[in-house]
């Protein structure tokens, strides 16, 4: 099932369980308004790998708010914003752990042969497609910049 017909199922789910399900419905209406917004401006279906890229988008654009509502001092806010994160990280391929991310690191320094943090273009050319919605991109970037600054 594609991710786009497990929301569709996963919105009536939450229509039916009307309390229960109110977090759930209102960020996945949110996610499937952004792709079809998307789609709208392409002016196509989009394929598995772009609705994967709506919904990662989605996480890093709630992940970035949570760092903000951090530095506000707004608990309430951050705990929302975590309750969603649940919710569409559910809709995205299993999450590499800092360990598998750092051994891709690792492999992706070898074979771009990079000496330096000048050449991390090389090394993020190469790992980003193997982490693409399986990691967060912040933490892929530091792990790359802590392994060519040694």
């Amino acid at each position: 099932m594609s991710v786009k017909d497990r929301l569709n199922e996963d919105m009536k789910l939450a229509m039916k369980e009307k309390e229960a399900g109110k977090t759930r419905l209102s960020v996945i209406r949110m996610v499937r308004a952004s792709i079809k917004n998307l789609e709208i401006d392409q002016k196509k279906d989009l394929t598995e790998d772009e609705v994967l890229d709506v919904v990662a988008k989605e996480v890093k654009m709630r992940r970035d708010s949570m760092d903000e509502f951090r530095k506000g001092n707004r608990p309430d806010l951050v705990e929302a914003l975590e309750q969603e994160i649940a919710i569409l990280l559910k809709y995205l391929p299993e999450q590499l752990s800092e360990e598998a991310v750092r051994e891709l690191v690792v492999e992706a320094v070898r074979d771009s042969k990079a000496t330096g943090p000048k050449e991390m273009g090389k090394v993020m050319a190469l790992l980003m497609p193997k982490v693409k919605g399986r990691a967060d991109g912040k933490m892929v970037n530091s792990i790359v910049k802590e392994l060519l600054n040694q």
